[in-house]
């Protein structure tokens, strides 16, 4: 892994070097790629899962919270999401399965659309009102 990425980092050098005018050229064969990483062992893979679930919030807070139905546990659960590393990927998954309720990527989703603000239970909806 040290490698792959050493050598990545001479590969970027070179390119500067390249575009700059200065330095050697070097050329390398096509379509040649860093080696893929070795498979983490079991005891790697363990520390692996509790490190990533640390560093996400809704891994270390209720659950439930994520699916609450209080306008205001729904602000602490965009709240905690902000602070989330994979805001934005978690977003973009909710989006595409079309997750039908809860917080997703810092953002609160209903039938699978992302909405401003979820109307609580027992309440009339806008277009009955309107009518």
């Amino acid at each position: 892994m040290r490698i792959a990425a050493t050598l990545s980092s001479v590969d970027t050098v070179g390119a500067q070097l390249r575009l700059s005018g200065t330095g050697p050229r070097v050329t390398r064969p096509p379509n040649t790629h860093p080696m893929p990483a070795a498979p983490l062992s079991q005891l790697e893979g363990a520390q692996f899962t509790s490190l990533v679930a640390s560093l996400i919030p809704c891994r270390n807070e209720d659950p439930e919270l994520w699916f609450a139905e209080q306008a205001e546990q729904m602000s602490q659960a965009k709240a905690l999401c902000a602070e989330c590393p994979i805001v934005r990927a978690c977003l973009a998954g909710a989006l595409e399965r079309g997750e039908p309720w809860g917080v997703w990527g810092g953002e609160i989703i209903v039938d699978g659309q992302i909405v401003a603000q979820k109307r609580g239970r027992g309440r009339p909806r806008k277009a009955d009102q309107a009518a």
